[in-house]
């Protein structure tokens, strides 16, 4: 959370307005939920603990921004975050995933997170070191003779002439002379264990995890020798020497810590879990367990991990659905008590449609025109071309299923189809996307409420 104290909830708003149209109140409340957890780390210790997350669900149909916004929020935080769907998982008992894995996923990622940090962090020290090994794979030491009988003698000091050699060859590969050359090099090779998933109350993936552990320590590690030219040489010395120079229990202790105080869970489709109306027969029965389950994660207990135990008490909870069928009442009181705030996120219409053409920094316009540039072809979106598109999406959704901002996915692919296709033929053409380009194309197929259901 290094970064956090800078962004102001204003400040956070802004960032998610460049990848997000419109709702405002949901980018309004993860801002003010993120800024939250800042203002917690400056509180006295003895309030600290004191001060609970404001979980949050989100409530509106697919595609509308539900995701996005807590993907955006969780980059822009640098904390540790898992997207899961609650449909995934069943209670405990039945044939499938329990809840706590949902923490223990979560740790992993902050393991991966916090090496990938600490590798940066030591990466010129494993570069020094990585340019010794590859220099011993070009320059390599004459080996002392051994007499018969007796053991070998001691390494002598390298001669003038070896020690110049090296250093000749240094300046050369600082200088990048040496980069078409194959060198020979030796580098570890993961162990193979044999995988094995053992049936326990505690989940099938941990136990599993763990046995490969215990099995993967009885197993020598191996090396590998194989044929690599200079530069991958040398990348490959410095992931190496990277790995060395971490201290993994560092690594665990701050992975840890940051799951504790600033992971992010975002607990996407939370109402196919809700028994519409209160059912309790059939799938509802797992669905309330399900729910009982979850509660004790999302209230805050402590979940054990090959890592060690982590407490969940100041994870943030971000809960989406877009309760089609289940209310959110419909959820166990207690469950919804622990997600006080709720944000309704609007449906999108033909000007949001228009605006996600065009304006955000991966609007889907720029990314086919960089797509097709590839291939030579230049792709030129005129605006009665982008308002047609979006006029034909919102149609289709307002007749149809309303899948929200995805529409405009189908319906561009839809369009392009034939230039994507013929694009290698194409080169240096120029393809004019205005609103008559696509009628022509589009027009009947929109106005055929059938055949649109099937392709749009």
């Amino acid at each position: 959370m290094s970064e956090l104290r800078s962004f102001t909830p204003r400040e956070i708003v802004s960032e998610l307005d460049r990848y997000v149209v419109g709702q405002r109140e949901a980018k309004r409340a993860v801002a003010i939920a993120l800024r939250n957890r800042w203002r917690r780390q400056q509180v006295a210790p003895e309030l600290r603990d004191e001060i609970a997350p404001k979980n949050i669900i989100m409530i509106g149909p697919t595609g509308v921004g539900k995701t996005e916004i807590a993907r955006r929020l969780a980059k822009l935080a640098e904390a540790p975050f898992l997207k899961v769907e609650a449909s995934k998982f069943t209670e405990v008992g039945y044939v499938g995933r329990d809840v706590e894995s949902i923490v223990r996923d979560l740790t992993e990622l902050a393991i991966h997170m916090v090496t990938e940090e600490e590798k940066r962090l030591v990466r010129a020290r494993a570069e020094e070191r990585a340019e010794e090994r590859l220099l011993d794979a070009l320059v390599p030491a004459p080996a002392p003779l051994a007499m018969p009988g007796h053991p070998p003698p001691p390494p002598a000091a390298p001669p003038a002439s070896l020690a110049e050699t090296r250093e000749k060859m240094r300046r050369m590969l600082r200088q990048g002379l040496l980069d078409d050359r194959e060198v020979e090099i030796e580098t570890a090779e993961a162990p193979a264990t044999p995988s094995l998933s053992i049936f326990t109350p505690q989940g099938v993936e941990e136990m599993g995890v763990q046995f490969k552990d215990l099995l993967g320590n009885l197993f020598p590690g191996r090396t590998r020798r194989r044929k690599l030219r200079v530069p991958a040489a040398r990348e490959a010395f410095a992931a190496e020497e990277a790995a060395r120079l971490v201290d993994a229990d560092k690594v665990r202790e701050t992975a840890i810590r940051r799951v504790e105080q600033a992971g992010i869970v975002f607990l996407d489709e939370i109402d196919k879990i809700a028994a519409a109306g209160g059912g309790k027969q059939g799938p509802d029965v797992s669905r309330e367990g399900v729910q009982r389950d979850l509660l004790p994660i999302v209230e805050g207990s402590t979940v054990q991990t090959k890592h060690g135990a982590v407490r969940t008490d100041h994870v943030l909870f971000i809960a989406a659905g877009a309760f089609h069928v289940a209310k959110p009442s419909d959820l166990l009181p207690e469950l919804q008590g622990r997600f006080p705030i709720r944000v309704e996120l609007a449906t999108l219409g033909q000007d949001d449609f228009v605006r996600i053409l065009t304006e955000p920094d991966n609007a889907l316009v720029r990314q086919y025109v960089a797509l097709l540039a590839t291939e030579g072809v230049e792709l030129a979106f005129r605006d009665d071309g982008v308002r047609a598109i979006a006029e034909i999406a919102a149609a289709v959704n307002a007749r149809t299923e309303d899948i929200g901002a995805r529409r405009l996915h189908t319906v561009l692919e839809r369009l392009l189809d034939e230039v994507s296709f013929d694009a290698p033929d194409l080169g240096g053409k120029q393809i004019v996307i205005d609103g008559d380009f696509v009628r022509e194309r589009l027009g009947a197929l929109a106005r055929d409420e059938d055949l649109s259901r099937y392709i749009l």
